[in-house]
């Protein structure tokens, strides 16, 4: 038998990577490169660039503004006030707020007046009443800068000056005459106003009760007056260039009106207003709040 040739042993190959050796010192990592941002734009919408045309607009016109064709001047620097809005408001001033102030001193001193010979008349009455009948109550009671009452037995009368001067229509009362026509500054006028009331109106606060105007006082600036009124008063001459504000003049006023108010009396109401009253009525004192003077008759149109 034939013996097979011998096979020479194979030492076994060792594995190996295919890695190469670490060099001994690794050089420091590079960081990695940042890319730079990239600028946005901004987008200008249409309300964006509306927006901007109204703030530039209002820039423009927040500086000072003339009238006379000049431009107008940047917010924070003014330019010279216009010659006509100055001259405007110059003459504005030195015509009628001057005149308007010098005719509300004159109504002042008029009413001021007023209520001197009202104390005084006041005294007067009661020194002769009081022997004949001391329940019957005249007293004179002031109650502001602007007001001050005249009480006498069941009547009250209130007067008051108003804080404004005032005019008229063209056709009214003392306005067509010639001495108002011959200076502007004469249309204006203070004006005081005397009313009747029941003095138990005023006592129980009977807030529907009527009060009524005896007579409006008016004062121009040449502290001349012009009263208007009932036909009780005393009215004196239109003309107002003849009626000038004094004691005698006050007083004859305040006496008109006081023997206007005595002579009209109050008159109940039928009695088929008052068969029905609601509890607010009662609470309050209206069940006869309906009662009205009698004899007042209003000269609405006086002949100057």
């Amino acid at each position: 038998m034939a013996k097979s040739p011998t096979k020479k042993s194979v030492d076994p190959e060792l594995f190996t990577t295919d890695t190469p050796p670490l060099p001994a010192e690794l050089p420091p990592p590079v960081p990695p490169r940042k890319k730079a941002p990239r600028p946005v734009r901004a987008k200008k919408t249409a309300a964006a660039a509306n927006l901007a045309t109204v703030a530039t607009s209002e820039i423009a016109r927040s500086g000072a503004t003339s009238t006379d064709n000049r431009p107008t001047a940047a917010a924070g620097s003014p330019i010279q006030a216009p010659a006509d809005r100055l001259n405007q408001i110059f003459d504005g001033l030195q015509q009628k707020s001057t005149a308007k102030q010098a005719i509300y001193r004159n109504a002042l001193a008029a009413f001021d007046c007023l209520r001197l010979v009202s104390q005084e008349l006041v005294v007067e009455l009661i020194r002769k009443l009081t022997p004949l009948d001391s329940s019957v109550v005249i007293e004179y009671r002031s109650i502001n800068d602007m007001e001050f009452h005249i009480r006498f037995s069941g009547d009250l009368l209130i007067f008051i000056m108003h804080s404004n001067v005032v005019t008229f229509p063209d056709e009214y009362g003392p306005m067509p005459s010639p001495y108002v026509a011959g200076d502007f500054r004469r249309r204006f006028f203070g004006h005081i106003m005397a009313y009747n009331f029941m003095a138990d109106s005023i006592k129980y606060q009977r807030l529907n009760d009527p009060g009524y105007l005896v007579g409006r006082l008016l004062v121009n600036i040449d502290n001349n007056y012009f009263l208007e009124g009932v036909q009780q008063l005393e009215l004196p001459a239109n003309d107002m260039s003849d009626n000038a504000v004094t004691p005698k003049a006050m007083r004859l006023f305040v006496e008109s009106a006081m023997i206007a108010a005595v002579n009209n009396d109050l008159i109940a109401p039928a009695l088929p207003e008052i068969q029905k009253i609601s509890v607010k009525q009662k609470l309050e004192n209206q069940q006869v709040s309906r009662g009205s003077k009698v004899g007042f008759s209003f000269l609405n149109e006086q002949v100057i």
